[in-house]
């Protein structure tokens, strides 16, 4: 199997107390920057695990960036067959 495109995706993250916030972006081969964010709060009685919360946080930026993509792509769909798109959401 042959590699026809690569996707990268940028995250970064921030620490304030017990919040974790999370932004990633994504550029793909038209031009189109995707952004999405995520966040985590640390319940205060819960030990600080910077760690966990970075990935909650990824995992919910992730979350957004892939409900962004899905859209994009339905909509791509729909400007060629003038119907609508059912993707799996």
């Amino acid at each position: 199997m042959e590699t026809i495109v690569g996707m990268n995706v940028e995250m970064e993250f921030w620490e304030d107390g017990d919040k974790t916030r999370a932004s990633c972006l994504m550029r793909l081969q038209d031009g189109t920057e995707l952004k999405a964010h995520g966040r985590a709060d640390r319940y205060p009685s819960d030990p600080a695990q910077q760690r966990v919360g970075e990935e909650i946080a990824a995992a919910r930026a992730l979350r957004d960036l892939s409900h962004q993509l899905l859209a994009k792509a339905g909509h791509e769909i729909e400007s060629v067959t003038h119907q609508p798109a059912h993707l799996t959401r």
